[in-house]
């Protein structure tokens, strides 16, 4: 499958869907087809993870066609990713804490195999594969992977969760992490998910069968504790002239630009991240960025290294908030070393909505009427 990459495709990519599959979503949403058809869900991710588009703005298409009443899992689906930026927001030592662990994981011959897909298990292998060429999976692929990648083939969550964020498109710090930490049983203490052979098998409609899984595994422990963060973003500056966006924090669509005599779109290379990607990930986040130049002619494309230079003359930027993760510890870093100060400017929608963070999805999903009735 294939991505085009541009905003313009991304709303092209809705309206099908919307048009053509969105009725049926609920029916259709588990079952993989295949790495050439992914018509039964969206595919949205790869632009909704750099906010090109933005999940209140699906939402808000969405629901101009149908009742939420008929959308409703569609919606909690894409809110899905708003939670987890929120939960990570409110706990920023668990990134901390998974570079720091990815440290000292060594990888095994075990390791080598998984990723290779050279194990004894067909679909993993047809996974890894897929993931390598098209850089996506499908949501419900992504589950039986990673608890195969844990219970069956006894590999470190954190490098599973690594290697995911190495060749997705829609690679997400929140998202990818704590969707593994869930898997795992971390997430939610004592509370795993285990893929099964039946399950497996009805949702690629019989196309894997008998597969030989560890299907009785107990859940990770970790006894490190997350105590809650508050949120506190300032407002925005209005005397400020000189603004930093980040490739993972697009949205410029409805964002009071014209104040701003320089505006500098920032994508990290691999020497500046502590986890790299592979070169497919830098150059998709390259043509998204360079697609919205395109949109916005006065903005400026800059890499750490040109970043670096301009503090040297500038030391007050306002910042459009990259959420916890590789580009806000990068800041942080640079922050400390030349003495900057940043303003980091949060749109309404995320201020409001990740408050309902605080506990699991369940409080967050019962909230969301209440998010869509404010902006929607």
């Amino acid at each position: 499958m294939k991505f085009e990459i541009s905003r313009e495709g991304a709303l092209k990519q809705l309206d099908v869907f919307i048009n053509s599959e969105l009725a049926n979503y609920s029916f259709k949403r588990n079952f993989d087809l295949g790495p050439k058809d992914k018509s039964n869900v969206s595919c949205l991710s790869p632009y909704i993870s750099h906010r090109l588009i933005t999940e209140y703005e699906v939402a808000k298409t969405v629901l101009a066609k149908f009742p939420y009443q008929k959308v409703e899992k569609y919606i909690q689906e894409i809110f899905w990713r708003v939670y987890w930026k929120g939960w990570l927001e409110l706990r920023p030592q668990v990134w901390t804490d998974f570079i720091e662990d990815l440290k000292g994981l060594k990888e095994d011959d075990n390791y080598k195999k998984a990723i290779n897909g050279e194990t004894q298990i067909e679909c993993f292998n047809d996974w890894v594969k897929e993931l390598k060429e098209n850089n996506y999976l499908h949501n419900h692929t992504r589950m039986w992977f990673a608890s195969i990648w844990i219970f069956t083939l006894n590999l470190p969550w954190q490098k599973g969760a690594e290697f995911f964020l190495k060749h997705l498109y829609d690679g997400d710090a929140a998202s990818n992490t704590l969707s593994w930490r869930w898997v795992a049983g971390l997430q939610t203490k004592g509370k795993h998910y285990v893929a099964q052979s039946w399950n497996i098998s009805k949702f690629t409609n019989n196309k894997y069968k008998n597969i030989k899984l560890n299907d009785n595994a107990s859940p990770l422990t970790d006894n490190r504790e997350y105590k809650l963060n508050a949120l506190n973003f300032k407002k925005e500056d209005k005397s400020n002239k000189n603004l930093i966006v980040f490739e993972n924090e697009l949205n410029l669509e409805n964002k009071y630009l014209k104040k701003y005599e320089n505006i500098y779109l920032v994508l990290l290379s691999n020497e500046a991240r502590k986890l790299k990607l592979e070169q497919k990930i830098l150059d998709y986040k390259s043509k998204i960025i360079n697609d919205q130049k395109k949109r916005f002619e006065d903005l400026q494309i800059i890499d750490e290294v040109k970043f670096k230079t301009l503090t040297h003359e500038i030391k007050s930027f306002d910042v459009f908030h990259p959420s916890i993760g590789e580009n806000f510890a990068y800041l942080n870093t640079i922050r400390k070393k030349q003495d900057l100060e940043l303003n980091f400017v949060l749109n309404e929608e995320d201020r409001f909505s990740w408050q309902f963070s605080n506990k699991g999805y369940f409080n967050f999903k019962n909230n969301i009427p209440k998010i869509l009735a404010k902006f929607i």
